[in-house]
């Protein structure tokens, strides 16, 4: 192979990983189109020096070098560059359809390496209706199966404030609907009725625990 054909690959995997990596930049992840356009060139990179690089150093006459060798390290090492992406913060984890994605333009870099252009370009049509295109249909589905329910929450006034609460509430995956403040002049402390949405039942349960553990919350029940 010439090395016009070599640089021709690279520069193929450069533009094929910077489609990819167009879409995560759009979103404004931390991985977006230089470290694509980085892990695609790379990986096509090792391929090529796998594939050529060591016939005249290492390979004895009429034996073969093992190319896979360095594809499948290839794989393991985007897994620790994948796993940088990936953030875990309050108990809700983000980042895993970037490292997916990073994964993913590694295996178009080894294809543009190996010489299979179709299937590279295939490959990045492919991920690239994934990304954007079924965006909007997963949070259709995501609201549809989503559960709403009523925590009704009864306040000290002179230890919390409501504003506490919904801010409790609105910290994690949960979505307040309305808040009604129910009048009552029996009871010194202030009643609240606060429609939320969450993604399943036993989150709406533990929302309740996590507001009936806060100063001031005097009660806390799903009704």
């Amino acid at each position: 192979m010439t090395a016009t054909e070599m640089i021709a690959r690279l520069l193929l995997a450069a533009l094929l990983g910077s489609i990819v990596g167009l879409e995560r930049e759009r979103l404004l992840w931390v991985a977006g189109l230089r470290t694509h356009m980085l892990v695609c060139v790379g990986a096509t990179l090792f391929m090529l020096v796998s594939a050529y690089g060591f016939d005249a150093a290492v390979s004895p006459p009429g034996k073969l070098v093992d190319v896979s060798r360095v594809a499948a390290q290839i794989v393991s090492g985007i897994g620790f560059l994948g796993a940088g992406t990936i953030l875990l913060r309050h108990d809700v984890i983000r980042g895993l359809t970037t490292a997916a994605s990073l994964w993913a333009v590694a295996a178009i870099g080894m294809a543009v390496g190996g010489g299979m252009y179709v299937v590279a370009i295939a490959a990045t049509l492919i991920i690239l209706a994934i990304l954007v295109a079924l965006k909007p249909l997963e949070n259709v589905l995501h609201k549809k199966l989503r559960v709403t329910g009523t925590l009704a929450v009864e306040i000290d006034q002179s230890k919390t404030t409501m504003e506490v609460v919904e801010k409790t509430i609105g910290f994690g995956h949960a979505q307040i609907r309305q808040t009604q403040t129910v009048a009552n002049p029996n009871n010194p402390n202030q009643e609240l009725r606060l429609l939320v949405t969450v993604d399943s039942i036993d989150d709406l349960e533990q929302l309740a625990s996590t507001v009936r553990a806060l100063r001031g919350v005097v009660s806390c029940t799903i009704g």
